[in-house]
């Protein structure tokens, strides 16, 4: 996207000859999109200590799996949309599913850890690749006036990775092995990818995302307020959630049937998190973000003591999913609300700056978890998600004496 437009819509028009159901279902696929990228990102959540005694790793170096993606997207993010910028985005949206089957294929029949770390660094590219294109595409497959609904139907996605994809995924991998829970996922993807193809329609770039546009944005004051929040928030959910599973087994004393459970039970509160969160940050974007560290925080914080028992656990794990599930469409709101002008270069930013924060949540719970315990692991994060509500609020007394 350049700093210069020669159109009045940031999108060109859809065809005359495009029936709504098409274009629903054009936004259907790319939904599915996002949700086989979410679970392939987030399975190793559900199946981490399988994962790590395969190949005889500490749960702290499985978690590798999850800082790995988020790394590589964060690069990836403002590399592939510069260098693909002229690109038709269905092509690239299709490149992108297809590397993803890769990956979760490699992962099902890697022979070491190393190989399993490759079939992730895939992953992560995949990641930054296609959640910029997809998070501002709305415009492109609907009417002007369903682009609000077909975005929210688009970032339900993530909140239903983790209600649906994460535990089938631990079930299958439960009942025939975490391979499988892979091979699966690649399975699925390659249908997503049929699906894609068939009904999502050219999509010819209009204006091409630079280097000096994104440095821009990034220089905007609401940017920057943006991306201390997504920090802060994010690594204290990745650095705590990665982790869920060894809290639930260790703390809890779950088992699998339960750690089950309790991922399905924080998911589907996840989706409810997302559509509320969804209706309120339109209208108080600060303050929705902030109430959702707040909850992040006061859940973790809780873990320790209240975890300890199964009820205590997933009552805190429906607080923690209600307000995670609105933390994705809180960022990209913020995000989007101070770049209005560079619409994909702030979803760029966006995913740039979530996937460097998740890896490095996972990297530093890993290591937390290594050397203390799962306990001390949510503490830290629930410290750092109030150190959150704090940035929050100095933001806003920092904007009314600006004002």
């Amino acid at each position: 996207m350049s700093t210069a437009t020669t159109a009045s819509s940031p999108h060109p028009a859809l065809p005359p000859d495009r029936s709504p159901l098409l274009s629903w279902l054009a936004v259907v696929s790319v939904t599915l999109g996002i949700f086989s990228i979410v679970t392939t990102e987030i399975l190793p959540i559900g199946l981490l200590t399988s994962i790590g005694s395969s190949f005889d790793v500490s749960d702290g170096t499985a978690g590798l799996m999850m800082t790995m993606p988020g790394f590589l997207a964060a690069v990836s993010a403002p590399l592939v949309t510069v260098a693909t910028g002229r690109i038709d985005r269905r092509l690239m949206l299709g490149v992108f599913v297809l590397l993803l089957a890769l990956a979760n294929v490699l992962a099902a029949v890697a022979t070491d850890y190393g190989t399993v770390l490759v079939s992730r660094v895939l992953v992560g590219v995949t990641i930054g690749g296609f959640w910029s294109i997809a998070a501002g595409l709305a415009g492109q497959l609907v009417p002007a006036r369903s682009a609000g609904r077909a975005t929210a139907v688009i970032f339900s996605a993530v909140p239903l990775g983790s209600v649906l994809g994460v535990p089938l995924g631990t079930y299958v991998g439960d009942a025939a092995g975490w391979r499988t829970a892979f091979l699966v996922m690649g399975g699925f993807t390659l249908a997503v990818l049929a699906l894609l193809l068939l009904v999502v329609p050219p999509l010819p770039a209009v204006r091409a995302t630079r280097l000096d546009v994104l440095g821009a944005t990034l220089r905007r004051a609401h940017t920057r307020l943006a991306l201390a929040m997504t920090f802060l928030v994010v690594l204290a959910h990745f650095g705590t959630y990665t982790y869920v599973t060894p809290f639930l087994e260790r703390v809890t004393g779950a088992g699998a049937g339960l750690v089950t459970v309790c991922l399905l039970v924080y998911g589907a509160a996840g989706i409810a998190g997302n559509f509320l969160g969804g209706s309120a940050v339109g209208r108080r974007p600060r303050a929705t973000f902030a109430v959702v560290a707040a909850m992040i925080a006061g859940a973790t914080l809780l873990l320790p003591l209240l975890g300890r028992w199964p009820v205590g656990a997933v009552a805190l794990l429906v607080v923690w999913g209600l307000a995670y599930g609105a933390v994705p469409v809180c960022s990209q709101t913020w995000f989007a609300k101070g770049s209005a002008d560079a619409p994909e270069a702030s979803s760029v930013l966006f995913t740039a700056s979530f996937q460097a924060t998740l890896s490095t949540g996972a990297l530093a719970g890993g290591a937390v978890l290594d050397r203390t315990s799962p306990s001390a692991v949510m503490l830290l994060g629930g410290t750092t998600a109030g150190l959150a509500v704090l940035v929050a609020g100095a933001g806003a007394r920092g904007a009314r004496k600006h004002a």
